[in-house]
């Protein structure tokens, strides 16, 4: 996406004799590289004397704006470390070759990985997961766990879907935090994750939900509505505001496929869209240039520092968001399912067509003589031998017969 931050045209000085002297008042904000330029002024301090017409122009300093300053990303960089040392230490307490009876890759030990037919995705089990925290709503609902919410935003069912996460924390984040700070970006990107969460708790409650992937779809929609709320200082406004919608649709659309959590993506690109109205809003050109002008140059007179649109959608997306975010949260904690009153809000998360289904009920089998296992799901049934079978050995052949 690229948009320009509007350049307005030069100040007159205050005397019409000084015509050599002007104000430029410039914030460059370039997409691409992330920076924000500060206010270039004139150095004098008053009002320059006549000169004649061939005299050279005054020179020029930067001064850092406050409002329109380029921050160094840190934080979200460390969110990326975070989220791979947890994915490491949930492939250590996995042990795969001690859990269960085939593994991937068991050269790396104990932090091989469970068969493809019980996780596409290079990763742990689901038991693992569920000791982790990963979301699960009886939980939060049963047994008032609400700290499932944000722990399994640091959780990631395998290495794709952790590659696939960073990637794009690293590309969309560290440019908001440049843009923005880290303060905002990152009450930002925790709060969208827990949104997406409760949303996925309310519809989604027989499954286990891991990933970032909520928090991210919260940065993208922060993305839209900084777009949207700071719209007058924007110049390819309307290419910018295409181009950053058809990717969000795109992502969104990808929900539709089985085993991908939707409804997190959903709730967390939410809250971000809201939270972004609050916590990303720009000062209006006139007000900075007003404010940063030296003394003895006249400027246009800017009394507000923020248009009155601005001030509306800044009121009203808070109001919404804490409305909406304090309603989910009870419902969640009564024991709500969402289910019950939207028939069709499951094909948000996933639509079932001839190539797969969406059946997304826990597998469960039913134990035998000598381990004859018969699927709860599909109603397959096989036999096995093993010495010593253990709960989680016997989970894992269950999850790969349904």
């Amino acid at each position: 996406m690229a948009a320009s931050r509007g350049e307005p045209d030069p100040r007159p000085p205050l005397s019409s004799s000084s015509s050599a002297s002007e104000i430029h008042v410039r914030v460059n904000s370039r997409r691409g590289a992330n920076a924000i330029h500060p206010v270039d002024i004139p150095t004098a301090t008053t009002p320059p004397a006549p000169a004649p017409a061939a005299a050279t122009p005054s020179p020029v300093v930067f001064r850092e704006v406050k409002h329109f300053r380029s921050w160094v990303p840190w934080l979200l960089p460390t969110f990326v470390v975070a989220n791979t040392v947890m994915f490491v230490i949930t492939m250590y307490v996995n042990n795969c070759p001690k859990n269960s009876v085939s593994c991937i890759a068991r050269f790396l030990g104990r932090f091989s990985f469970q068969p493809f037919k019980e996780n596409p995705l290079l990763g742990p089990s689901s038991s693992t997961l569920q000791k982790m925290g990963g979301l699960e709503a009886s939980k939060v609902v049963d047994r008032h766990q609400v700290w499932l919410l944000v722990t399994c935003i640091w959780l990631h069912g395998g290495v794709f879907h952790l590659l696939a996460n960073m990637l794009s924390l690293l590309v969309i984040g560290i440019r908001l935090e440049q843009d923005f700070g880290f303060v905002r970006i990152g009450l930002l990107y925790i709060i969208s994750g827990i949104g997406g969460s409760l949303l996925s708790a309310l519809f989604l409650q027989s499954n286990i939900s891991v990933g970032a992937s909520g928090a991210l779809f919260g940065l993208l929609g922060g993305m839209l509505s900084e777009l949207i709320i700071n719209w007058s200082i924007y110049t390819n406004k309307v290419a910018a505001f295409v181009t950053l919608l058809s990717i969000i649709v795109v992502n969104l659309a990808v929900g539709i496929l089985p085993h991908v959590d939707n409804f997190a993506h959903i709730g967390g690109f939410l809250s971000g869209f809201f939270l972004g109205f609050v916590f990303l809003i720009r000062p209006q050109f006139g007000w900075v240039s007003q404010r940063y002008a030296p003394p003895g140059y006249l400027t246009t007179s800017v009394r507000s520092k923020f248009k009155k649109y601005q001030c509306i959608l800044w009121i009203s997306s808070l109001i919404v968001f804490i409305v909406g975010f304090t309603v989910a949260l009870v419902l969640l904690l009564r024991g709500f399912d969402a289910n019950d009153h939207c028939s069709w809000c499951h094909y948000l998360s996933c639509v079932p067509t001839s190539r797969w289904s969406c059946n997304s009920n826990p597998a469960y089998c039913s134990l035998g003589s000598q381990l004859n296992l018969t699927c709860s799901t599909n109603g397959k049934s096989s036999t096995y031998t093993l010495q010593n079978p253990t709960a989680s050995k016997i989970q894992g052949l269950c999850s790969e017969l349904c």
